[in-house]
């Protein structure tokens, strides 16, 4: 009986392109890196503008819905609490959300923005600085948190207030696509979003392993070896895989709250111990030049390139619409995943929530530990631009933390953070996976399901790891991702279909509950006074 609730068509569809796609790489690692990476020049060269034209859309849609009727649509029944609390709800899908990735980049991202700065700006300059401080916090920031938040308005929509137990992104297009979504196009788009979140968990997985090994290495002597690394991928696997057999309320909310509070510590141990003053002041200079240039750096194409003599950096392509597009590959995922954990709450709540708590959180990273290592570099107290360039960015993160008193207990404790993060991350995209090849899900997907796509996040990227191709396997799914552009506008139109359907419809009953006591305390009526009104025939 249980079989008969995996939808095998997509399960065997998006199992069978993942291997269409790796197989060739593996057997032809140089051929396949080429064709990959042109065809990722082609789509961010003569796309770009789409993908910064989809980021403000979004950010700007989230904002009305948030402030419109639809806002006010609970999650739930009437009167229903959240399921999760707040902090551990910010935790779950800050760490579904951003992974073992902040950590890499939030140490590290600024020397490259001081190295080849934006808007034609002198490398290494005090310009320079200025912008090296907020462009990590701009690209990890609203924009990035919107393009995560859209999916989860018709996914939640209908999974919480039309009570359909369905978590499948083309369940979500249907009020657009009508019954086209039972047919290969609804399992194409399920098909795509599975591929690209394999793929994009590659990457996190190519960034997070390499510098736990180098933490590893810091505290015990043992070597960064692809065996190393490919251990310390087994272990991630394992602890994820027993978190996601676990379930959700169990093994992953447990995770998601030790990996917050280990976090914190961390965070508030480098403010206290560096250099308070710098930190502080730098962060909040940085929020401020975010919020005086934000529209500036959301829409910056570069469009003369090398015309009338200006030089042409490759900014916008190298950085921003890369990271537009790898949001957009996650996306789905994390729209899924924060719709599952948010019963209980209004839509206005989870947008908020999910864009300031996730905006926020990057903040904290990027101004502390960010702030740190530029305090560093500055003062001469370690050259981390010369040893990055000589030893590579993971050694470097890990060479950054040691700087600071008790330099092996905070090494060790960033590595484990980085093993849980990683693993948060792992564990909830998982249980989504799973979701997602089931025709329902009532409140977990089965074990066997979530237990066999853990450790298919990890086989792919073990075999390329030992070619070099991970880096391949990113640009990949971004590559494949860009249909995804357009599934993300289908969605918006999805809920705002949905939703001003249900709400304004009053012939079959069917708004939401809200609303009914919304019109009921206007007009001081009972809800059955309401309804007759509107229907005079309706029997009692």
């Amino acid at each position: 009986m249980k079989q008969r609730l995996i939808d095998w068509p997509t399960f065997i569809g998006a199992f069978v392109l993942l291997l269409v796609v790796t197989i060739p790489l593996i057997r032809y690692p140089e051929l396949g890196k080429e064709f990959v990476g042109m065809a990722n020049t082609f789509m961010t060269t003569n796309f770009g503008v789409l993908y910064l034209v989809m980021g403000l859309v979004i950010f700007s849609f989230l904002l009305y819905v948030a402030f419109s009727k639809n806002g006010h649509v609970k999650l739930g029944n009437e009167g229903e609490k959240p399921e999760f609390n707040s902090f551990s709800w910010a935790a779950m899908l800050f760490a579904a959300g951003i992974g073992s990735s902040i950590l890499y980049w939030s140490v590290i991202e600024w020397v490259y923005y001081y190295q080849g700065p934006p808007f034609g700006v002198e490398a290494e300059s005090q310009e320079a600085i200025q912008w090296a401080t907020a462009y990590g916090i701009f690209h990890w920031g609203p924009i990035a948190w919107a393009i995560y938040t859209l999916p989860a308005l018709p996914i939640a929509y209908f999974y919480y207030v039309r009570k359909k137990p369905v978590l499948k992104v083309s369940e979500a297009i249907r009020p657009v696509l009508g019954k086209w979504v039972d047919g290969p196009l609804g399992k194409l788009i399920d098909i795509l979003f599975i591929f690209g979140l394999l793929g994009g968990a590659g990457t996190t997985l190519a960034l997070g392993t390499p510098m736990i090994a180098e933490g590893v290495n810091h505290l015990t002597g043992i070597p960064v070896t692809l065996w190393v690394q490919a251990v310390i991928m087994l272990v991630c696997t394992t602890i994820f895989a027993v978190s996601a057999y676990s379930g959700l309320k169990r093994g992953i909310k447990l995770l998601s709250d030790i990996n917050l509070w280990l976090a914190l510590f961390i965070l508030a141990y480098i403010l206290v111990v560096g250099p308070t003053r710098f930190i502080v002041e730098t962060t909040f200079n940085s929020v401020g030049i975010l919020l005086d240039n934000f529209f500036k750096m959301a829409t910056w194409a570069e469009p003369f390139g090398n015309l009338g003599g200006f030089s042409e950096t490759g900014f916008p392509e190298g950085w921003t619409v890369f990271y537009w597009a790898w949001w957009l590959v996650y996306a789905p995922f994390v729209g899924l995943f924060v719709a599952r954990i948010s019963r209980g709450r209004t839509i206005r709540e989870m947008i908020f929530g999910t864009m300031v708590y996730g905006t926020l959180g990057c903040v904290l990273f990027f101004g502390i530990m960010g702030n740190f290592g530029l305090y560093l570099q500055l003062t001469g107290g370690f050259d981390a631009i010369s040893y990055m360039n000589e030893f590579g960015p993971a050694a470097t993160i890990i060479a950054i933390i040691a700087q600071l008193p008790f330099s092996d207990l905070l090494v060790g404790l960033f590595t484990i953070l980085a093993v849980i993060f990683l693993a948060t991350t792992f564990d909830s995209s998982s249980f989504i996976l799973a979701s997602v090849v089931q025709k329902e899900v009532e409140d977990e997907p089965l074990r066997w399901n979530r237990l066999f796509w853990a450790f298919s996040l990890c086989i792919m990227p073990l075999s390329l790891m030992f070619l070099g191709g991970l880096d391949t396997l990113q640009t990949t799914s971004i590559v494949g991702g860009f249909p995804l552009i357009f599934i993300m506008f289908l969605l918006a139109w999805s809920f705002m279909k949905a939703s001003n359907r249900d709400i304004t419809a009053s012939d079959d009953y069917e708004a939401p509950t809200i609303y009914i006591k919304r019109w009921r305390k206007k007009k001081k009526r009972s809800a059955l006074e309401v309804l007759k009104e509107n229907d005079p025939d309706r029997k009692e």
